[in-house]
């Protein structure tokens, strides 16, 4: 990119810089927490229970990551923690 000549837009060239390296950020945590649930889901249908809880602990870390960063909302990662555990549960029966 060339360098720009001081001015009002500047600033504005920046934040949209910095926007597009967070949203990437943002994506790929989304994305690894979709995995997870995933890998915690097809454990709870083969009826794995030890990997299952071992994986939900891992998707709970994460979910929580996330919710302090902001990635996700509080609400939505509790939500989820709690979708999610009530299946694993289910198995544990």
């Amino acid at each position: 990119m060339a360098k720009l000549k001081t001015g009002r837009h500047t600033s504005a060239l920046k934040e949209h810089r910095k926007s597009k390296r967070r949203a990437a950020q943002n994506l790929s945590v989304k994305s690894k927490i979709k995995t997870l649930v995933k890998k915690v889901e097809e454990a709870v249908a083969k009826k794995d229970l030890k990997s299952a809880q071992e994986l939900l602990r891992t998707a709970f870390s994460e979910w929580d990551k996330a919710a302090r960063r902001n990635v996700i909302h509080k609400n939505a990662a509790s939500n989820q923690r709690a979708r999610l555990s009530k299946l694993v549960h289910s198995i544990s029966k």
